[in-house]
């Protein structure tokens, strides 16, 4: 079994800053690439960000420039700083990682249950 467990989430006004954390755990041989997507109320699903296994980072077009996405592959985990956030940022953010659970199973996609994050004018 395994899980992605987001945190960090929470209110915070323009132009302030947020960490979220998403922890990877149980039955992990590896993990390939990791992001980071939001979804707002009545839009899809965007991607925010990603960084493969050997740290190469993509950033949508919302997060260039303000948000970075790291990750501590030895502990399975994967951040993002989020600063100079602006209410268009409201959203849920949920956390993907591409997991392998034995050497010979194929890397499968899993999500996190989502942590809200809530910008105020």
């Amino acid at each position: 079994q395994v899980q992605l467990v987001e945190s960090g989430g929470g209110l915070v006004q323009a132009g302030g800053s947020l960490r979220l954390s998403c922890a990877a755990s149980g039955s992990i041989y590896s993990i390939n690439d990791m992001g980071w997507y939001r979804q707002a109320p009545g839009k899809q699903r965007e991607l925010v960000a990603s960084i493969t296994s050997g740290g190469s980072t993509n950033y949508g077009d919302s997060a260039k420039g303000r948000f970075t996405i790291s990750r501590d592959s030895a502990e399975k985990t994967m951040y993002l700083q989020m600063n100079g956030l602006s209410p268009e940022d409201t959203a849920v953010y949920y956390c993907n990682a591409q997991i392998r659970t034995n050497w010979y199973a194929p890397h499968l996609n899993y999500w996190g249950q989502g942590t809200q994050v809530t910008v105020s004018s």
